[in-house]
C-alpha cells in the first residue's frame, strides 16, 4: 500500500514537472531578472543600453526614488494617480451597471436570451476593437458629440480624448499623509466589521494601528514631504471616455457573475422573506445583496487587476504619445523601448507587479485558507 503511494506521488511529480520547470523559467525567473535590471543603472549610458553584453553597475534604489521624487520623472506620478482614478471609476461603473443588468435579466422578461448575449457580446471583443471603436464614436467634431444635433440642438464641444483639464488635484508632496489617512480609515472599517462578527482581537489591532496612523498624521505626516516644490495632480477628464469605453466591455462579465449569483439563491429563502412582510427594497438590500458579497470580492480582484496594468485600451484610443491619457504600462513600454532606459522601466514594471500583488495575494490567501477549512 505504501508502493503504491510513493509510485503514485512520484508518477505525480514527475507529470508537474515540466509545468513547474515552465513556470519557473518563463516567470519566476523573468520576474527576478526584471527585478534585478530595475536595481541597475541600464539605459543610463547610451553606449551601454543596446550593446550587445551591456555593462551594468548596481545603483540600488536610485530608479525607484527618481520615479516617485525626481524633478523628470513627474510623468510616472501622473500616470500612477491617473491610474488609481481610472481603477476606481472603472470598478464602481461595472459593478453597479453589472448589477443593474443582472436585477432586470432576473425578473426573466421576454427575450431574455437575446439581452443576455448583447450584454455579453461587448466581453468577447479585444480592448483593442473596443478602443478602435470608441476612439470613432469619441471624435471630437463626430461621433457622440453629434447626437444632440439630431433633436436641434448645438453639436457638443467637449475633448474626450484630448482634454488638458484635471479635476479633483492635490499635492504630490502630501501623499504620505494622504496615505496614511486613507489607511487609518480602511483600518476603522475592518475594526468595526471585526467588532461585528465577534473577532475582538482582529478588531483591537486594526483600531490601534488605525490610532497610530492618525496620530502620525497629525504630529509628524503635516512635516513630511517628497517634494521640496509643489507638484499637484489630479484626474485628467480625458479619461472620462476611456472609462466610458472600458464599462461597456467590461459590465456584461460583472452581469453574468451577478446573475449566476441570483439564480444560485433559492426561491424559497425569497419568498420565506416576502412573508415576513420585507418589502422589495428590503429583500435586496438585507437578503441579496449580502449574498453576493463573495461575488463582489471576486469581480473587485479582478477588474482591479485588468485596471492596474491596462494598456492596449488607452494605446487604442488615444495613442502612446497623448500625455493627458497616459498610464504606467504605457510608460513603460515608450521608457523601455523608445527610450532604450530599460532599467527604469524594469522598475515601473516591478511597481505594476507589487500593485497587482497587493490585490491579489490577500484575496489568494483568503481563499486558500477557506479551502484548507473546507
Amino acid at each position: 500500500m505504501r508502493w503504491r503511494k510513493s509510485k503514485g506521488r512520484i508518477l505525480g511529480f514527475i507529470v508537474l514537472l515540466p509545468s513547474f520547470l515552465l513556470l519557473g523559467i518563463f516567470v519566476y525567473y523573468f520576474i527576478g531578472r526584471t527585478v534585478w535590471w530595475s536595481l541597475t543603472d541600464w539605459g543610463q549610458n547610451p553606449e551601454q543600453a543596446l550593446a550587445a553584453k551591456p555593462v551594468l553597475q548596481f545603483v540600488g534604489l536610485a530608479n525607484y526614488q527618481g520615479l516617485f521624487t525626481g524633478i523628470v520623472d513627474s510623468r510616472f506620478r501622473q500616470d500612477l494617480v491617473s491610474t488609481i482614478f481610472f481603477t476606481v471609476f472603472f470598478i464602481i461603473g461595472c459593478l453597479v451597471l453589472g448589477l443593474v443588468l443582472a436585477v432586470l435579466l432576473d425578473h426573466k422578461p421576454r427575450g431574455e436570451g437575446v439581452f443576455r448575449t448583447v450584454f455579453l457580446f461587448p466581453f468577447s471583443l479585444s480592448f483593442v476593437v473596443t478602443g478602435t471603436i470608441w476612439r470613432w464614436l469619441l471624435q471630437p467634431k463626430s461621433g457622440i458629440n453629434r447626437l444632440p444635433t439630431f433633436i436641434g440642438l448645438p453639436a457638443g464641444k467637449f475633448a474626450w480624448l484630448t482634454s488638458r483639464q484635471q479635476v479633483w488635484r492635490f499635492d504630490w508632496s502630501f501623499l504620505p499623509l494622504i496615505l496614511a489617512v486613507a489607511a487609518a480609515a480602511v483600518l476603522a472599517f475592518v475594526a468595526v466589521a471585526s467588532f461585528r462578527a465577534a473577532r475582538a482581537r482582529r478588531g483591537w489591532i486594526a483600531a490601534g494601528t488605525a490610532v497610530l496612523l492618525v496620530a502620525w498624521a497629525v504630529l509628524f505626516g503635516r512635516n513630511l514631504k517628497l517634494l521640496e516644490f509643489p507638484e499637484p495632480h489630479g484626474f485628467n477628464l480625458a479619461f472620462v471616455g476611456i472609462i466610458i469605453a472600458a464599462v461597456w466591455q467590461m459590465s456584461g462579465y460583472t452581469m453574468a457573475l451577478y446573475l449566476a449569483g441570483l439564480r444560485g439563491i433559492s426561491v424559497e429563502m425569497r419568498e420565506a422573506a416576502v412573508v415576513d412582510g420585507a418589502s422589495e427594497w428590503q429583500l435586496y438590500r438585507r437578503i441579496i445583496l449580502p449574498l453576493l458579497a463573495p461575488i463582489t470580492l471576486s469581480a473587485m480582484i479582478i477588474l482591479g487587476h485588468i485596471s492596474l496594468k491596462i494598456f492596449d485600451l488607452v494605446f487604442a484610443m488615444a495613442g502612446p504619445d497623448n500625455t493627458s491619457t497616459d498610464v504606467p504600462a504605457l510608460l513603460m513600454y515608450i521608457t523601455t523601448f523608445r527610450g532604450n532606459q530599460f532599467a527604469k522601466g524594469a522598475a515601473i514594471g516591478t511597481i505594476l507587479l507589487l500593485l497587482v500583488a497587493v490585490i491579489i495575494l490577500p484575496y489568494l490567501a483568503t481563499q486558500l485558507r477557506k479551502g484548507d477549512r473546507g
